[in-house]
């Protein structure tokens, strides 16, 4: 496994929340609202745990001009990473 993957993998297993936050996303294009509706999660740790996912490299903000609405989604590492993780608690 890369050490970029590695490092994604356990961010991901360190944290329910960071967890909960890549798997609501998925496939989708999000707003922070709609991530902390959709997993029951508050506001303010939604956007704490996006701007460090976003740090390392595994959602991107489609819009970080915006103050308002700013829309995310998984990178392709991000991508590889929860489908790795889910396979691996799949076994």
């Amino acid at each position: 496994m890369q050490k970029g993957m590695v490092i994604a993998v356990s961010l991901l297993k360190s944290s329910g929340y960071r967890l909960k936050i890549v798997q609501a996303i998925g496939n989708d294009t999000l707003t922070p609202s709609e991530i902390s509706n959709k997993i029951n999660i508050r506001l303010n740790h939604v956007s704490l745990f996006l701007k460090e996912l976003k740090n390392k490299n595994l959602v991107k903000c489609l819009n970080e001009e915006s103050r308002k609405g700013r829309l995310y989604e998984l990178t392709e590492l991000g991508k590889n990473a929860i489908n790795k993780l889910l396979k691996s608690q799949a076994r």
